[in-house]
């Protein structure tokens, strides 16, 4: 795990601190996922090639219109302490500054945050880190769904209130999904693999 320490949080109590030195102190085989979801330390196996190609895909059309104050991350740490939670989301955008001041990155300074659901989590992409994501006030959650009831779909969430979201736009795959300001752009998901 890295140097990087995550600030106790008081409010959170001794569970928190417990999953956190937990998670530190956790060795996972290289390429999994090893995140703290409600309070819990899970591990999930690398994602597939055709979960990395998704991620990629988009991450290609992320860098057209995104400035350079801000970069796409594949593997990092997003701290959502008040969801009881430290995930690793599959994209997200966070302000390059955020991650020179020597501290976990809290989930709050996404702009954009994408999940790819896997056969074994799709839930914790869907229930928990929707949730987690919207109580740290994460504006935009992209969840890219190949698992979905045998329909993949793409949801674009946004308007966090209260630990929850609004759906902004949701489409089968084939169709194209706009994301909006400060990205505007349009995803064609026609282009992304089924069942990552």
């Amino acid at each position: 795990m890295s140097a990087l320490a995550v600030e106790p949080d008081p409010t959170q109590g001794p569970g928190w601190d417990e999953a956190v030195r937990l998670w530190e102190e956790t060795d996972g085989p290289e390429g999994c996922k090893v995140e703290i979801i409600e309070g819990i330390v899970t591990s999930a196996p690398p994602p597939s090639e055709k979960h990395n190609d998704a991620a990629e895909l988009v991450q290609r059309l992320l860098y057209s219109v995104v400035s350079d104050e801000y970069g796409i991350y594949r593997t990092l740490g997003l701290v959502a302490a008040d969801a009881a939670g430290l995930y690793i989301p599959d994209l997200c955008v966070v302000p390059r500054a955020a991650l020179r001041e020597g501290r976990r990155v809290q989930a709050a300074e996404a702009e954009l945050v994408v999940g790819i659901t896997s056969a074994g989590n799709a839930n914790h992409d869907r229930i928990q880190k929707a949730h987690g994501y919207a109580v740290a006030g994460v504006p935009l959650y992209l969840l890219l769904d190949p698992w979905h009831s045998g329909r993949p779909t793409a949801t674009l969430y946004g308007e966090p209130h209260h630990g929850t979201y609004r759906v902004l736009d949701s489409v089968e795959y084939g169709k194209q999904l706009t994301l909006p300001a400060p990205f505007d752009v349009v995803l064609d998901t026609n282009v992304l693999p089924l069942k990552s």
